[in-house]
């Protein structure tokens, strides 16, 4: 067997193709950002052919930057933003439309709609999540109801939905000339399609939304040896070579939880990306939530149960920096918000809600907007700075509490991951906000690692979880700081600044 696994991992601002050996060691990475398309307020777009043009780019860059070829990798697995909306032609394969990026909250009117008939209480309790503009179900409703001629394409059979990882192992195995189009069971149970039991589309839940079941893909488990298939030329050549096995499918977030190796219940991650992410696994049956969680499936390998997670998920962490970048320019790069920030000892009375979505867990409330509260003309760029990185902990302290509502169970390390955590100053506030230790990896990427092991293990190339866990190993750990009076006070103020984000943006008709 070849000696390494790869991991196409195709986030909401990039794509990357990263290479594994048995000790989860990375050997080889290229990314690339795609651009962020903001037609108005509030709407997200992306360009699949752009996605799918990256996607081809990052695997050959790698493969060569690390001096292997496809024929030194045993397989590779797929991770992606979930919920992201696409929706192509099944015999060219162009997109009908920009794929809708699950921050977009064009379809506050349809989530609605949901809950004011009492749909949206069947959508809870069958799929485990919230009639939101978070989710696709809601999206893909949108598409069919908006663009020319696609509701009857897709009554046809003639346009294909898929979220990111169906879109691209689509095209990998073939395109238009026989390419798989198959999702997993954890980005499924994204949709608000998917019956978390059967794990399969339920017919109600398609009717709420109009949706033909001939343009949904099949789903199938995460980690499978069999379903997915392999790369196949697009053309004459591939920028990679030979053929790859793909063996793993995963979101992103369930990906991360696979490579934190969350595989026993009440063990728990979270994931600092363009947003925040925190799963705690439940085990082999849903638990529903009654504190604002989502119950989302976290994995599922073939022949085996799935397992099932609770999720926080917090629409604007990480991008609220981008967004210090790019809109408002206080910092060159990303990385600068560590420098700025630790200019001052505290916020200096100022808070920042990033709501640029609405509010997700525990609250979702789509009439939310971005407030920055608590300004007096002491305040700096560097005060604005740090209370952007309380931000990010403060809505993990959101979700940790809730979690521990639903669950009973109470943190005593916290699991991190993502490319905030290599901002330590984040981390620290981070366990000075919840009190408890804050542990990093030694491979910080786990959403790539979690794709390869799932396709890993499909293949035999890992054996057991028992393997994956023997290959984690931690980086560094940041103690609480902070007195209780520090933590309560900081949390209330937070709590109140909250208030003041609500009520903002009317629901759209």
């Amino acid at each position: 067997m070849a000696d390494f696994v790869g991991a196409l991992d195709q986030g909401t601002t990039s794509t990357r193709f990263m290479i594994f050996d048995h000790a989860g060691r990375e050997v080889g990475k290229h990314q690339l950002e795609h651009e962020q398309v903001l037609p108005r307020a509030g709407w997200v777009e992306h360009n699949p052919l752009e996605i799918w043009e990256r996607t081809q780019t990052v695997i050959g860059s790698a493969l060569t930057a690390a001096g292997l070829s496809s024929s030194d990798l045993a397989a590779m697995g797929v991770t992606n933003q979930r919920e992201t909306t696409i929706v192509w032609d099944r015999h060219t394969g162009r997109p009908w439309h920009n794929a809708i990026v699950w921050q977009d909250t064009r379809t506050d009117a349809i989530a609605a709609a949901l809950d004011a008939d009492g749909r949206g209480q069947v959508i809870r309790e069958r799929a485990g999540l919230p009639p939101a503009t978070y989710f696709s179900g809601g999206k893909l409703q949108w598409l069919l109801d908006n663009v020319d001629g696609l509701r009857e394409a897709a009554e046809r059979g003639d346009a294909l939905f898929g979220t990111p990882d169906t879109w691209v192992i689509w095209n990998l195995t073939g395109g238009p000339h026989g390419g798989r189009h198959v999702t997993d069971v954890t980005n499924a149970s994204r949709t608000m399609l998917m019956d978390l039991r059967t794990l399969d589309w339920d017919d109600e839940l398609l009717s709420f939304f109009t949706v033909p079941r001939a343009m949904l893909p099949e789903i199938v488990p995460s980690g499978d040896a069999e379903r997915y298939g392999q790369t196949a030329a697009s053309g004459s050549t591939t920028p990679w070579g030979g053929p790859i096995r793909i063996a793993g499918d995963l979101g992103d977030q369930q990906a991360a939880t696979v490579g934190q190796v969350c595989f026993a219940p009440g063990e728990a991650k979270n994931t600092y990306g363009t947003g925040n992410f925190m799963l705690l696994n439940t085990g082999t049956e849903p638990v529903r939530s009654k504190a604002g969680l989502l119950t989302t499936v976290a994995y599922q390998f073939a022949g085996e149960r799935a397992a099932y997670a609770l999720e926080g998920s917090i629409a604007v962490t990480g991008s609220a920096v981008q967004w210090l970048r790019d809109q408002l320019g206080i910092i060159s790069g990303a990385a600068d918000i560590e420098r700025l920030a630790a200019q001052v000892p505290d916020n200096g009375g100022v808070y920042f809600v990033p709501a640029f979505s609405g509010l997700f867990a525990p609250y979702w409330r789509s009439d939310a907007r971005g407030a920055i509260v608590g300004l007096s003309r002491f305040n700096t760029n560097a005060h604005l700075a740090r209370a952007t990185l309380e931000a990010i902990c403060y809505q993990t302290k959101d979700v940790a509490d809730a979690m521990y509502a639903d669950s009973g169970v109470r943190l005593d390390t916290l699991k991190v991951d993502g490319g905030v955590t290599a901002n330590a100053l984040c981390m620290q506030i981070q366990a000075d906000i919840l009190g408890v230790q804050v542990s990093k990896p030694v491979v910080a990427e786990t959403t790539a690692l979690g794709a390869a092991y799932a396709a890993g293990l499909a293949i035999g190339f890992w054996r057991t979880t028992d393997e994956l866990r023997a290959n984690w190993q931690e980086d560094r750990r940041w103690s609480p700081q902070w007195s209780d009076e520090q933590r309560t006070t900081g949390y209330a103020a937070w709590r109140k600044a909250v208030t003041r984000t609500l009520d903002w943006a009317p629901v759209s008709g």
